[in-house]
């Protein structure tokens, strides 16, 4: 009689799985029978699909390969618009105090060039407070309330800054973790930066990571903002740029 493929050895079966695209091991292979679901479910299927596109891990890390391998796949930074290329969209609760946000090309007047050559553009503040924030659905950039509830990953935001060496300015960042609701969860609060009038124009960054938070979270919220501290008419207080959300595996 004809042999199935229920008489190949594990690890053989195992080598074809890999060979299938993960979403449909999990919505269709795993769906097969028992022992299918056994091996979606299992270690040795993701580590071995890891393994073959170059996805490596700590070992001190957690243990679902399954839940790192997506989140490895889907890693990118969630903030739209992080460089001012598109001008402020995509940034919403906008305060223009003084004479508002404006974009500028790097490295601006009294300025220094970016550490990336990736980044072409950054906001600039004015002489009175200047605020912009973005809400980050987690659920619509295809986070799973599962995911985020029981695996909990690490949540990195980043942010750079910098000023002008002929002027002195503010700068602040403050990051939310919402519920459904809009609960706050867990926040990030930086202190109020002073940069000097006597600096060097240099761009410096910002991050923090977020772990253990709980379960509930579904929504990111990222504030950044600053002022000038000569209170000049015009765009001569924080410069900020390359602005990151990032959900790590």
């Amino acid at each position: 009689p004809a042999l199935g493929m229920e008489s190949l050895p594990e690890a053989v079966l195992i080598r074809i799985l890999a060979s299938i695209p993960a979403v449909d091991l999990v919505l269709v292979c795993r769906l097969v029978c028992c022992q299918w679901k056994n091996l979606v479910d299992g270690a040795a299927l993701w580590i071995l699909k890891c393994q073959q596109e170059g996805l490596t891990r700590g070992e001190s890390d957690a243990e679902n390969w399954q839940n790192f391998y997506f989140l490895s796949k889907k890693r990118k930074n969630l903030i739209k618009n992080p460089c001012g290329e598109e001008d402020l969209e995509h940034w919403g609760e906008v305060e223009n105090g003084g004479d508002g946000w404006k974009i500028e090309d790097l490295p601006g007047d009294f300025g220094k060039e970016f550490p990336s050559e990736e980044v072409h553009k950054y906001f600039v503040t004015s002489y009175e407070w200047c605020r912009k924030a973005q809400v980050i659905d987690l659920r619509a950039d295809g986070y799973w309330e599962e995911l985020m509830d029981t695996t909990q990953p690490k949540i990195r935001v980043g942010d750079w800054y910098a000023g002008r060496s002929d002027a002195g300015c503010l700068y602040e960042l403050c990051v939310k973790l919402l519920s459904e609701n809009e609960d706050v969860l867990a926040e990030y609060k930086s202190e109020t930066v002073t940069i000097p009038q006597e600096n060097d124009g240099s761009w410096t960054e910002i991050s923090h990571t977020f772990s253990s938070y709980g379960p509930g979270v579904r929504f990111v919220r990222f504030e950044h903002g600053g002022q000038d501290t000569l209170f000049w008419k015009g765009w001569y207080g924080v410069r900020v740029t390359n602005s990151s959300v990032t959900v790590e595996p």
